[in-house]
């Protein structure tokens, strides 16, 4: 009552009000002072000494509280612990409360980056590994081969059958354009070669084979099919900018696969030895991507902006996983644990 009529008195309502509303919501719980000597006093008995001392210094000394002194991060830390926060509670000055509705547009988030490459995806250089080591030693198959295919057109008479039976297919995908020139590869490889294991026909894992090679038996297995288009694509005028021999991990079966996919006006083309038509790279998605080989090296698929919801089962087992052999599990591991490799995002 003193403090009231001496704020009336100096004609300090405004402020004086302030200073209970002040008050009233300050903490009623004791906050303990700095100085070992001070005794714990309510808040507000604080702020009201504090009031009486710098308003009213005409009160009697003897009337009036100790002095009180207090840190703010004491006082929030006593809130904190009244009201369950813990001792680490974190504040936030803008946060719209859930409670209330508001009619502000959302802000628009930015549409992902799209890649390039097939799936609009990204690619970067694969880590040194086994798929180098088959790229690179297939490579040097090729360029024999390409001599013989050289031989072959200078001196037909000494031509191997295999050779000249890969020229008159390379010659009926040259005679076509467009999306018939890839479909006249993809036909074409798919008849002459039968699918056999690398097992049974050579006794190994995974063998990568060159074309002459595969048409020498007329058996391949999945790489076999797609290094056999890629080579024929190539040979017949295709860009090679526009070539990617793909390992994916199909998840309808459960399964490594190799595919070709081929870019015609910008469009993702799959060439599959299990399909006779083409189909463009948006429709296959029962096929995970891992790595693209191509004239560059070998190279990771990569989704650091774009994520693709894939369909199959459910319970597919992930293409990093102990089932992916066919390449060998180093080169597999490696891609999953480099930063941004796709596996770890399918």
């Amino acid at each position: 009552m003193t403090l009231h009529w001496e704020l009336q008195r100096k004609g300090l309502c405004a402020l004086g009000a302030a200073l209970a509303a002040l008050i009233v919501a300050s903490a009623t719980s004791p906050v303990r002072a700095d100085d070992a000597s001070a005794q714990d006093v309510p808040a507000q008995d604080v702020l009201a000494q504090h009031a009486q001392e710098t308003l009213a210094p005409g009160i009697d000394a003897a009337a009036r509280a100790p002095a009180t002194f207090f840190r703010i991060n004491d006082v929030l830390a006593k809130l904190d612990a009244m009201r369950g926060r813990g001792p680490n509670a974190v504040r936030l000055a803008a946060l719209t409360p859930s409670n209330i509705a508001t009619d502000a547009a959302p802000e628009p988030r930015p549409a992902p980056a799209k890649g390039d490459e097939p799936f609009g995806l990204f690619t970067f250089r694969a880590p040194e590994g086994l798929l180098w080591q088959k790229w690179r030693g297939l490579e040097t198959r090729l360029a024999r081969d390409a001599e013989t295919l050289r031989g072959c057109q200078t001196d037909a008479g000494n031509c191997p059958s295999n050779a000249a039976q890969f020229l008159r297919l390379i010659g009926a995908v040259k005679s076509k354009s467009g999306r018939a020139r890839l479909d006249e590869a993809n036909r074409a490889v798919n008849m002459v070669v039968r699918y056999v294991s690398d097992y049974a026909q050579h006794g190994e894992a995974d063998r990568w084979s060159s074309p002459l090679e595969t048409f020498a038996t007329a058996k391949g297995d999945c790489e076999d099919y797609a290094i056999a288009k890629y080579v024929a694509l190539r040979e017949a005028g295709f860009p090679r900018e526009d070539l990617r021999l793909m390992l994916v991990r199909d998840r309808a079966v459960r399964q490594d696969h190799a595919v070709l996919a081929a870019r015609l006006d910008g469009q993702w083309l799959v060439l599959d030895n299990r399909r006779s038509e083409l189909i463009e790279d948006s429709g296959a998605t029962n096929l995970a991507p891992l790595f693209a080989i191509d004239h560059a090296g070998v190279h990771l698929f990569a989704a650091p902006y774009a994520q693709r919801q894939l369909s199959g089962p459910t319970e597919a087992t992930p293409a990093a996983s102990d089932e992916a052999t066919e390449w060998g599990n180093a080169d597999v591991a490696a891609g999953a644990a480099w930063p941004g490799a796709l596996p770890l995002l399918m």
